[in-house]
């Protein structure tokens, strides 16, 4: 199993001994973002940046996987909503990299159904454990329950 995407970029105006730094990327599945780097690095805050899209990736990806193990244990969830953060840092080689993401879901479940915080963690630490994603990355990822 594969996948893709396009990255485009274009010279555009810019200021004097600078480059614009946006672009768009086409995802395999036909969607288009305007994307740019992070206004702390001289891009565009209305466009999606790279640290965004990681921390996304990690995020879509543990919900989908919660959502299967909860699927699977009849445990028919209503609503999740995530508020994830990422932190930018030095890594152990002493080059900037995105040190800490932090997951912060909260989850509904139908009515009448009762989930222990136990359960709810153990199904959590499951999906982090399965998530593709966070199998693919070489950072502290911390799941706030």
């Amino acid at each position: 199993m594969g996948f893709n995407l396009t990255v485009n970029w274009q010279t555009s105006p810019a200021e004097e001994g600078e480059f614009c730094r946006d672009h768009s990327i086409t995802f395999g599945s036909g969607q288009t973002i305007q994307a740019s780097s992070a206004p702390e690095y001289k891009g565009n805050g209305q466009n999606v940046n790279p640290e965004e899209s990681l921390l996304a990736a990690l995020s879509s990806c543990h919900m989908l996987t919660f959502l299967a193990i909860a699927h699977l244990k009849r445990l028919p969830v209503t609503s999740y909503v995530e508020n994830a953060t990422a932190e930018l840092g030095k890594n152990e080689a002493g080059k900037l990299a995105v040190t800490k993401m932090v997951l912060n879901p909260k989850v509904m479940f139908a009515e009448g159904v009762e989930v222990s915080q136990e359960t709810l963690e153990k199904i959590h630490e499951k999906a982090h454990v399965n998530c593709f994603i966070a199998n693919s990355l070489a950072t502290d990822i911390h799941i706030k329950f």
